[in-house]
């Protein structure tokens, strides 16, 4: 296995490579835009990564790693158009640089090409590949679906939020991960191992993600601390506070979310303190720990060296150990 950095050069280098100057300029210019911000790009990492946990070539893995990469921008698009967002990694929006028509058909087309790229894999890998893509393709709409209805109910279960949070961004983690897994040939067994291990890791992600969002350092969270509370958004954090929360409490905390003030940093303060009082803030931090552990048994399961699941675990915990 090779370092993070190695693998997102690699990526790049790639990325440079693919032939995206077509006509109609203003179906594919859109998509170069959007490909071109960059970010991280940890869930082409992975596929690549995996590939080589399980002895593959990672550069046989790159059109699998792209085809991942493309279908998670075309959903930012999709996103950005749903939240009427501004900005994307820092820059406009493919829907505020060009319009909202634009945005949605070059994120079809994003689709669209996200499934071309499976071609270039022998038919018995094609179909292992696509049937997984389409799986994970459907339930990343049906978590958007989720978190959109959660927006206009009073009586979202956590149970119900999880699996939101399943869908919407861990399935597409562990899908990176079994791709690679498929490249390279892995057994049945392993790869579902691995896409375990990545899901479990996505959900920790996303709830520390939730927590970050109200308890997060301004200044490396790198997003607007209490974005969540502004926008009266039901988290794990707000769910377990309802559940531990004395009747005064959850009153106050129920107009604090149906309230939106000119200046937020009193109800950003006061919604923090009830997550604090309520235990909800040390729930979550719970939450976080356990299911990263979880995806952490997961690696003990798995037909490969004791160097290999270390090297795995030592990558979910860099992951895991953003600032708080």
């Amino acid at each position: 296995m090779q370092s993070i950095a190695y693998y997102q050069d690699l990526i790049t280098e790639y990325f440079e490579s693919l032939s995206l100057t077509k006509e109609p300029k203003n179906l594919y210019e859109p998509i170069r835009y959007i490909l071109a911000l960059g970010g991280k790009r940890m869930r082409p990492v992975l596929t690549l990564m995996a590939t080589e946990v399980f002895d593959g070539d990672c550069r046989k893995a790159l059109a699998a790693a792209t085809a991942v990469e493309v279908f998670h921008n075309f959903s930012l698009v999709h996103d950005d158009i749903m939240d009427a967002a501004p900005l994307r990694r820092g820059h406009q929006t493919v829907h505020e640089k060009w319009n909202v028509n634009t945005g949605i058909l070059s994120g079809d087309a994003m689709l669209i090409l996200a499934y071309q790229y499976f071609e270039e894999y022998e038919p018995a890998t094609f179909r292992e590949l696509a049937q997984l893509f389409s799986k994970t393709a459907i339930e990343v709409c049906e978590g958007q679906q989720y978190d959109v209805d959660f927006e206009t109910r009073d009586n979202v279960t956590l149970d119900e939020y999880l699996k939101m949070i399943e869908y919407k961004t861990a399935v597409l983690v562990g899908s990176a991960l079994k791709m690679g897994a498929i490249v390279a040939g892995a057994s049945a067994e392993n790869a579902n191992l691995i896409y375990d291990f990545g899901c479990n890791l996505g959900i920790a992600f996303q709830l520390q993600d939730d927590y970050l969002d109200a308890f997060g350092d301004p200044l490396t969270f790198g997003k607007q601390v209490g974005g969540d509370i502004i926008e009266n958004k039901k988290t794990y954090l707000y769910l377990k506070a309802m559940e531990f929360a004395s009747a005064s409490d959850k009153e106050q905390l129920a107009h604090l979310f149906s309230i939106q003030p000119l200046d937020n940093t009193d109800k950003i303060n006061s919604v923090k303190e009830l997550f604090r009082t309520t235990g909800a803030a040390a729930a979550t931090q719970a939450a976080i720990k356990a299911f990263t552990f979880k995806s952490f048994e997961t690696l003990e399961q798995m037909e490969i060296s004791a160097e290999k699941k270390m090297m795995l675990r030592s990558f979910g915990e860099k992951l895991m150990n953003r600032k708080v």
